[in-house]
């Protein structure tokens, strides 16, 4: 574990960069020496502190950029999610991986002042409604950054001569302004063109993994597909991480379900309703979950019932499914 001395320095240089998140987690590694050390007490405080601190802290604190303006305002769309780490429902590897990628993106400096880059450049893909998107939510969230949404699909309609040097500017907000920049709906622009004469899509996709490539570590880049198996080869090795996403299986279905309603399904039983959730995504369960409620608060019920839950997935499971 790293000295005193440098921890204290590595807390200076955040709280002069504005960097919370990596001054806390400085903060929490003291504690967590302290404890080894049998300062158990010390220890608490710290913790207790770190905690009131993170709680004091208006979402108004939270790195603020302006809007987009010009060209970039055609291709970007700028929010500030309010979903946590707590509220994504997926398997405990991926929750693993995304957790890592939290840790190495708020302890950055220290692995950028060693020669090392934090895990920035990220590839999700799944079918839709899997949490692909919510990812990107939850990511901008716990770092506290601004989310910036770049729909390829309108980019490579609306400038199809003039793609790249749009995407040069994507990347260049890349590099000067921190935040998680999601390219949404990926496949329009990372298709394998191989055998394809368009020569222009060929240059796009070139110069989107010329920019990757140099993408700044400071900001977050995430690619999100529903279609893995039409991207170009070449992508993959682009990436950092590769997070494969699946529908949930019943028991994260059940999760998924609960997080939704809350109180509204205490006491219900969601024991097995694997037949009913079987294929269903992510979405189409809080979809399904919703409706449920919906049902049971206009007959006057406080509570959903197991009833309404399954007449809901089964209407739910007959539009998606067919």
């Amino acid at each position: 574990m790293a000295g005193l001395g440098e921890h204290i320095t590595a807390m200076v240089r955040s709280h002069a960069s504005g960097d919370d998140s990596a001054f806390y987690s400085v903060a929490l590694q003291i504690a967590a020496r302290e404890a080894k050390q049998g300062h158990h007490a010390l220890a608490g405080d710290i913790k207790k502190a770190v905690d009131a601190s993170r709680q004091a802290v208006p979402r108004s604190n939270i790195t603020k950029l302006a809007q987009p303006r010009g060209d970039l305002a055609d291709l970007v769309e700028t929010s500030h999610p309010e979903v946590g780490l707590r509220d994504l429902v997926l398997p405990a590897d991926l929750t693993v991986q995304l957790k890592q990628v939290l840790a190495e993106q708020r302890q950055r400096k220290a692995l950028l002042d060693r020669g090392f880059s934090p895990v920035h450049r990220l590839l999700l893909e799944g079918p839709p409604g899997t949490g692909k998107t919510m990812t990107a939510s939850v990511l901008a969230h716990e770092l506290a950054l601004p989310m910036y949404t770049v729909r390829l699909d309108a980019l490579m309609s609306k400038f199809m001569g003039e793609t790249a040097s749009k995407l040069r500017l994507v990347f260049d907000e890349v590099a000067s302004r921190r935040g998680v920049y999601l390219f949404d709906e990926f496949d329009a622009l990372g298709a394998d063109r191989a055998g394809n004469d368009v020569g222009e899509a060929r240059r796009i996709l070139n110069s989107f993994l010329v920019f990757l490539e140099a993408a700044s570590p400071e900001s977050v880049v995430i690619a999100a597909t529903n279609h893995r198996t039409i991207l170009d080869k070449a992508l993959f090795r682009r990436f950092d991480l590769v997070l494969s996403y699946t529908r949930p299986d019943a028991r994260q279905a059940g999760a998924v379900i609960r997080a939704r309603l809350g109180s509204l399904i205490k006491g219900t039983s969601l024991a097995k309703l694997g037949d009913f959730t079987d294929g269903l995504s992510h979405a189409d369960l809080v979809k399904a979950a919703e409706a449920a409620a919906k049902a049971a608060l206009m007959r006057g019920d406080a509570h959903v019932d197991r009833d309404d839950l399954i007449s809901a997935l089964a209407a739910r499971r007959s539009a998606s499914l067919g």
